[in-house]
């Protein structure tokens, strides 16, 4: 009988278990077990020399990656198992066999791990921790995992919080994100993030302002937000109060005015969000301010672009300003710091507004669409083109940008910002550029 540490992860069980198959050791006599230092009747472990030449299909890769990270410690046989299955016995076609015990359990397991990556993205909650020695703020949050899915589940905490310093403390592994450099750590015991702080208020206010009487299911919320994460969710302390009033809630809405109830606004920043993205005329732009704009727009779910964006950027000068520039979208360097036309886009502006003779702090910059759209390229963000309906989209926001600062001269750069208002058949490199009137308050807006 053989004894095997498999390590601390899949990479770690993969080259024990190509060294087990190259010796020809069959599932029964292996004992997986952490820590092993000696075999139970002192062969020695498994050499770390050059791995067996395998062929196994990628779908046995991944389940197994996914099932690798579940808590259960029978999980390093049952990978084994399947393995020698596959590679041994030739089964080659065993994963399709969904009724087989063995892949059935397996595929159980990944199943879990990934329901619980989903709801470590939906419930973890940052907390602020203090301060680095230059002053940069550092987030801490403390989730409860039954599996090892941390550093599965950082990466989606990397790509939304790429712009802050921040640990995410479990009992099985800890994940960091310090100085743009992500890594991991072994897990605590003990929650670090006991002392609460007004982002607390913060999630209490969204929550208590998304919730929807009308649309309370008690078993289909407890199934999306089970009981046991509510203890390190500060919103939770408010569900027994808003369930509690929720049935006269919904007839003070059905008796209000004799109207139907309506569903609750898509986000919970400001009541005025969904009217503001879905009616393009705006016609009551003139009772929004910039900085209320700007708000809505962070809020903004309207496309698919906010999913992989730091945040949203909204525009930024005074709301008098005689010229307004429309550039095309954020680039990476605006996604990170929230400004328009701080990269290197922005210092050619720079250059060429100083050729002119014109000061940027008496001039209104924005873009047609807010979000920054990327694909990756290494370490890299690179630059993509938004689509039309990503533009349209954002349409609104500009349109209210427009409304509030009225300028006297407006500038598009490039066909993007063109086509948001001048529509799909204008086209830079056919019509040139072009002198229009100042017509926004005939038609426009």
């Amino acid at each position: 009988m053989r004894r095997v540490d498999p390590g601390k992860g899949f990479e770690s069980w993969r080259q024990a278990a190509r060294s087990l198959l190259a010796e020809g050791v069959a599932p029964g006599e292996v004992m997986w077990e952490p820590g092993t230092t000696a075999s139970l009747f002192g062969e020695s472990e498994v050499a770390a020399g050059p791995p067996a030449k395998l062929s196994v299909p990628p779908a046995f890769v991944e389940l197994a990656r996914e099932v690798a990270c579940h808590g259960d410690s029978r999980r390093w046989a049952l990978l084994y198992r399947l393995l020698w299955r596959i590679a041994r016995l030739g089964e080659r076609s065993l994963l399709e066999i969904a009724s087989d015990p063995d892949v059935a359990k397996a595929r159980l397991m990944a199943k879990n791990v990934r329901r619980e990556i989903h709801k470590m993205h939906a419930f973890v909650r940052f907390r602020k921790a203090g301060e680095d020695e230059g002053g940069r703020e550092r987030f801490v949050a403390w989730f409860e995992p039954d599996h090892f899915s941390v550093d599965s589940a950082a990466p989606f905490f990397r790509n939304r919080f790429a712009n802050m310093d921040w640990s995410i403390f479990t009992p099985k592994g800890c994940a960091h994100w310090i100085g743009g450099e992500l890594s991991f750590t072994g897990g605590v015991e003990k929650n670090p993030c006991d002392d609460p702080d007004a982002l607390e208020a913060i999630w209490r206010t969204y929550y208590r302002s998304i919730f929807n009487p009308a649309r309370l299911k008690l078993k289909a919320m407890q199934g999306e937000m089970p009981k046991r994460y509510w203890k390190n969710l500060p919103e939770a302390e408010l569900i027994e109060e808003l369930t509690r009033t929720s049935g006269a809630r919904t007839e003070g809405m059905i008796a209000e005015e004799g109207r139907a109830v309506r569903p609750a606004p898509r986000n919970g920043y400001l009541g005025r969000l969904q009217e503001l993205s879905e009616a393009p005329p705006m016609k009551d732009a003139a009772s929004a301010s910039l900085v209320e704009i700007a708000r809505m727009v962070q809020a903004c779910r309207h496309c698919p672009l906010w999913e992989h964006a730091t945040c949203a950027v909204a525009g930024e000068g005074p709301g008098n300003a005689r010229i307004m520039i429309v550039g095309e979208q954020p680039g990476d360097r605006e996604d990170l710091e929230g400004r328009p036309f701080v990269g290197p886009a922005g210092k050619l502006l720079d250059k060429a507004l100083a050729e002119a003779g014109l000061d940027r702090t008496g001039i209104y910059v924005t873009n047609a669409v807010k979000h920054f759209k990327w694909t990756p390229r290494g370490k890299l963000r690179l630059h993509q083109k938004p689509a039309a309906g990503e533009i349209d989209a954002c349409k609104p926001w500009l349109l209210a940008e427009l409304t509030k600062v009225a300028p006297d001269v407006l500038i598009l750069l490039g066909g993007t910002a063109a086509r948001s208002l001048l529509g799909a058949g204008y086209k830079s490199r056919k019509h040139g550029a072009l002198w229009m009137p100042r017509i926004w308050h005939h038609g426009w807006c």
